[in-house]
């Protein structure tokens, strides 16, 4: 869970730093990337898990 609270952070981050900084813009598509990965690889964790605790 720490991990990723930590990757979550990180996302909003560096879409902070490429929204603000001109010429960072990237920083904002890997931020969003990143947050965007890391909410599906949470999605998939919890319904394995809910599966589970069904049977």
């Amino acid at each position: 869970m720490a991990v990723f609270l930590l990757i979550v952070l990180v996302a909003v981050v560096l879409g902070l730093v490429g929204a603000t900084v001109a010429g960072l813009s990237y920083l904002l598509v890997i931020g969003i990337v990143l947050l965007v990965a890391d909410l599906a690889l949470a999605a998939v964790r919890l319904s394995r898990r809910s599966r589970r605790h069904l049977r």
